[in-house]
């Protein structure tokens, strides 16, 4: 199974596809990051879970054992990057008169259940950022033992000049210290720090604020970069394969955490580092900062006034894999039609495959299709090739099942194991509730009714024999059809 494919990644460090050679195979270790627990998850968000879903699952069918680590911000997260501004969930808290955790435990239940909907698989491990206060101090305190933070009125700063002396800040997103320092103005209130480039590892809490932790430097909360570091090292060790995450996450926060991770420990923690790029909205990047965002129950539900009708979990999540996970994804209601059509064209190819009679012989042509479908995937998860392989494949499917065509047994078991595989265990897409699948049970519903009321005029007309063999008919294909004085009722 898939030993003889070599998987080829895009890294964002050396900014070129690599082959993915694990550290310690058949293990992998894998850290993403997750949400910052303050607000309904919204399409951006779910572009990463399905992405790293995806790398998930078919890292699984390689043969790999997987431990996928996906946190939960939940503290330590500013309104700015700049280290400045309120804590997003102790403002979400305040303005509800909320506890902090509440707000957390109320939104962590909402991304699960959304991703759920999306088909996205729970990671190994999901540690919260709070959960983990210890791990990140002791983090802290190595940077200072190493000379690269300093402590400033009770917080600690990571000296950035310092660092690049010795090693090189800029070395992901592929920014160079001079030009960051001739473009970053003074902020208001920064004093605290030598300099603008300077990240908190730690910072002191105003009495106001409600989250806080003690110290060895201040009653406080690490600074949000931290976190990652933290607790991939804490569940992945010192060295592990991938991290992944949003592009607009690679600077600042995982640039710093390359920092703090060589400031700590002498070298970097992550071998293979991967980026999704974003979902825009007539060209802009959609985030709730923009306050652009679609969440994912608007899209559920079709409440929100750009959208012209809901759209089911899995027509998102295919409309999210027809496109590469390196390339931007423009939201426009014809975009998502498109892809429910799509989806629903293939699924019911799929079933239909599960009809089909084989013959003695094969006039299509359906050899090579799990090959070209592995080849796709291990060129850096090229999932809208695999999905074109799976459409020129339908068009066989569609040929034989119309009459104008015959397909082998053998032919026929390798295309259902094919399609389960791809369609199902790979993309993780599956028919329960995509859109036609209510017009579909309704359709069917009526479907029954309307044989069920002939039988009932049958029977006024004393026409037992169709009666009788509506009703038996119908039994045999699993109904229980029970009379009543209002006319009839009926189970599957």
């Amino acid at each position: 199974m898939g030993q003889n494919v070599n998987l080829t990644i895009y890294n964002t460090l050396t900014r070129q596809k690599e082959v993915f050679e694990p550290l310690h195979p058949p293990h992998v270790g894998m850290y993403v990051c997750g949400p910052t627990v303050y607000g309904d998850p919204h399409l951006g968000h779910a572009r990463p879970a399905i992405t790293f879903d995806v790398l998930f699952r078919y890292l699984q069918h390689l043969g790999y054992k997987v431990r996928y680590v996906r946190n939960i911000t939940d503290v330590g997260h500013l309104e700015n990057d700049a280290d400045s501004g309120e804590d997003k969930i102790a403002k979400k808290a305040r303005v509800e008169q909320l506890e902090p955790m509440e707000v957390v435990q109320y939104y962590l239940l909402r991304y699960q259940d959304a991703m759920r909907a999306l088909n996205v698989l729970p990671p190994s491990i999901e540690p919260h950022a709070s959960g983990h206060i210890i791990e990140q101090i002791e983090l802290v305190s190595q940077i200072l033992d190493n000379g690269y933070a300093y402590v400033s009125e009770g917080s600690v700063y990571f000296d950035v000049v310092k660092y690049n002396n010795d090693h090189r800040y800029g070395i992901l997103s592929n920014r160079n210290i001079d030009d960051m320092l001739n473009t970053t103005r003074e902020l208001e209130g920064q004093d605290e720090k030598r300099n603008p480039l300077d990240f908190a590892l730690w910072k002191k809490a105003q009495p106001e604020h409600i989250m806080r932790w003690s110290s060895p430097w201040s009653d406080g909360f690490p600074g949000w970069h931290c976190e990652c570091t933290a607790m991939g090292r804490k569940y992945l060790g010192e060295h592990f394969d991938i991290h992944g995450g949003g592009m607009d996450l690679i600077f600042p926060h995982h640039e710093c955490e390359i920092a703090q991770a060589v400031a700590s420990q002498g070298s970097d923690i992550v071998r293979y580092w991967m980026h999704n790029n974003m979902i825009t909205v007539n060209g802009q990047k959609m985030g709730k900062s923009l306050g652009n965002f679609i969440t994912l129950e608007q899209f559920f539900t079709g409440s929100h006034p750009m959208l012209t009708q809901a759209y089911a979990p899995m027509t998102i999540r295919f409309f999210i894999l027809q496109a590469h996970y390196r390339s931007t994804v423009d939201f426009s209601n014809e975009a998502l039609q498109a892809a429910g059509k799509g989806l629903e064209r293939l699924l019911e190819t799929f079933e239909r495959l599960g009809k089909l009679t084989p013959s003695a012989a094969s006039t299509v042509d359906v050899k090579g299709l799990r090959q070209r479908c592995e080849e796709a995937m291990c060129d850096d998860l090229n999932t809208p090739v695999v999905i074109s392989h799976l459409f020129d494949a339908a068009k066989a499917i569609n040929t034989v099942s119309d009459g104008n065509g015959t397909i082998s047994a053998a032919d026929l078991d390798e295309l259902k194991a094919v399609f389960a595989l791809f369609i199902g265990d790979i993309l993780g897409l599956k028919s329960a509730d995509s859109g036609g699948d209510a017009k579909r049970e309704e359709a069917y519903r009526k479907a029954v009714d309307l044989l069920l009321n002939i039988r009932l005029q049958a029977k006024q007309n004393k026409d037992w024999a169709t009666s009788d063999r509506i009703r038996n008919e119908l039994t045999e294909c699993g109904f229980t059809v029970k009379d009543t004085k209002d006319g009839f009722e009926w189970t599957i």
